[in-house]
């Protein structure tokens, strides 16, 4: 089988499970650490798919808010980080890799093509938001979407965030619901001529069934295989 190279983006939070969990003990798959603190985006060409990770909240200016001091708001925001991600997302596309995104990577995606955010969940994150443990709840995706083609009609996930899409990007659809209305899921609204792209709201790499779950190890197999066949 031949070797393929994922671009990962470095993040201050549990990064190391997001090779682990690409890898999964495969030779073939070679890791890039994407840093803003290294501004490598030289080597997303080296790459042949690139996941962005979770993390830390989006600074508000990057989709038109000037409200910095929202509940749960980091004390101190990485817009290097934030400059640094769009950038790789924006190459990304232009090279025709294939993106997985990830929670804060799910909503960057968002922002970057137009969409904006919730600032804070409110009453929603007792549903949604971490605090010793992720929480956990169901999951409905919308027929004739990539996701639900990937992963099923519902199941069941994580949820770590206390963040989530507000108003999605026109080039986007969502593809799934949480109990509660949220969007959790997104992907292109027209795909032809598009690089394949999932961006979820969930964590797959740590779900505690991740080896079992469709939406963890579905997403996981249906990512390698656009990677490899775009090689």
């Amino acid at each position: 089988m031949k070797k393929i190279t994922i671009g990962v983006t470095v993040t201050e939070a549990r990064y190391e499970n997001y090779p682990k969990w690409i890898k999964a003990e495969d030779d073939n798959i070679e890791i890039i650490e994407l840093s803003a603190e290294d501004q490598n985006w030289d080597q997303i060409e080296d790459c042949d798919g690139i996941l962005l990770t979770g993390g830390i909240d989006m600074h508000p200016q990057f989709y038109d808010s000037a409200n910095l001091r929202y509940p749960f708001a980091p004390e101190h925001f990485n817009e290097k980080r934030d400059e640094f991600e769009m950038h790789v997302f924006e190459t990304a596309l232009n090279l025709e890799h294939p993106i997985l995104a990830i929670c804060r990577g799910h909503q960057l995606v968002n922002v970057a093509l137009g969409g904006n955010l919730i600032q804070d969940l409110g009453a929603g994150n007792d549903i949604h938001k971490r605090t010793e443990e992720d929480k956990q709840h169901d999951i409905k995706t919308i027929s004739g979407t990539l996701l639900q083609e990937i992963s099923g009609d519902s199941g069941h996930i994580n949820s770590a965030h206390h963040q989530a899409i507000n108003e999605l990007s026109d080039e986007l659809i969502a593809n799934s619901f949480s109990p509660d209305g949220l969007i959790e899921g997104a992907e292109w609204k027209d795909k032809e001529d598009k690089p394949w792209l999932l961006a979820v709201q969930w964590h797959p790499e740590r779900i505690l069934d991740k080896e079992t779950n469709p939406f963890s190890k579905n997403i996981r197999e249906a990512f390698i295989k656009a990677v490899r066949n775009k090689r």
